[in-house]
């Protein structure tokens, strides 16, 4: 085998076309030799790997790619090419999300999933190993095309954590974008990852939470506390009972999580009941938490009564398997 065709496989993780054996100089029949003496497999139509066993993801991501040639990896399969495909949370049964240009004719076969795309050369990072669409255009297809705003949230949050991307870049490459889904939604998370705040947070927990389901109006304002004044998120006056929106969308340190600690430490102090709250409780599961929030405050004297949203059980599609009402007594 010769040099050319040595270098390819090495840069290639081991699969190669059969257009660039035969610029390489080799001919049709030396490469039914080898794959009849089972040196090489097919993996698609003139796509081979130099060995018999189960391909790697990333020789799948390769394969993908060279069978659609000119085409790089995108949505998912770009993201997790960035992240590193050898990661744990990863499934090596998903399919490869493989661009290719707009006004391309492409018949995929099984296991690849085509993305047509206009101006493709500008949205590619050719230079990479599998070519793959830049990382904040994939994150935001992936987050446009999640199953609930949670997930969408999640996936911009790891994003940002992994450090491949920044929240402001992200925003940037979304600003670009003609058309796309929760184009408001995810510019707001966006905001919130790069100022850290939680406002996106704070109108979910509004909007999904406490309005649908007939909880009784929240306050938010300073409070006086053992340590001085603080800000709480949400507060039922009536009841002593606060609600704290947690929008860190991943961890910061056990710094910040004492100071958690401490300000619920605070609201026990002064006879308030304390709940914190996060994105999961919000927005991937709101009537389960508008539940137990009614409750709770039950418990500390409201009257009212919990009012069933379209989408809590019974009223028309679940959010989560977790949707269900609790009992409402004690």
């Amino acid at each position: 085998m010769n040099v050319i065709i040595q270098r390819l496989l090495r840069h290639q993780c081991g699969v190669v076309a059969r257009r660039q054996v035969l610029a390489a100089g080799l001919l049709d029949r030396d490469v039914r030799r080898l794959v009849r003496r089972r040196e090489w497999a097919i993996v698609h139509d003139g796509v081979y790997v130099d060995h018999t066993g189960p391909p790697t993801w990333l020789q799948l991501a390769w394969a993908g790619v060279l069978f659609a040639w000119p085409a790089a990896l995108c949505h998912d399969s770009a993201v997790r090419a960035a992240d590193g495909p050898g990661r744990r949370d990863r499934l090596d049964g998903d399919p490869i999300h493989v661009a290719v240009d707009r006004d391309r004719a492409f018949a995929a076969p099984s296991g690849i999933v085509p993305h047509r795309l206009a101006d493709l050369d500008a949205k590619v990072q050719w230079n990479l190993g599998p070519p793959r669409v830049r990382v904040e255009q994939a994150v935001l297809d992936v987050a446009a095309e999640s199953r609930s705003e949670f997930a969408a949230i999640a996936v911009l949050a790891k994003a940002v954590q992994s450090r491949r991307t920044t929240a402001d870049r992200i925003q940037k490459a979304l600003a670009g974008r003609t058309r796309i889904a929760r184009r408001e939604f995810l510019s707001g998370v966006l905001r919130d990852v790069a100022e850290g705040t939680c406002s996106v947070l704070e109108h979910g927990y509004l909007d999904l939470v406490e309005r649908p389901h007939g909880l009784p109006r929240a306050s938010r304002q300073l409070l006086g506390s053992s340590r001085g004044p603080v800000y709480r998120d949400v507060e039922y006056q009536p009841f002593r009972m606060l609600v704290e929106l947690d929008g860190r969308l991943f961890h910061t340190g056990a710094e910040a999580h004492s100071r958690d600690l401490d300000r619920d430490l605070d609201a026990a102090v002064d006879g308030r009941e304390s709940v914190r709250l996060g994105w999961g409780q919000v927005f991937d599961h709101p009537c389960w938490t508008a539940a137990h929030l009614g409750i709770l405050l039950r418990q500390r004297g409201w009257e009212g009564q919990i009012v069933r949203c379209p989408a809590c059980p019974d009223g028309g599609g679940l959010r989560s398997s977790r949707d269900s009402f609790p009992p409402l007594s004690a």
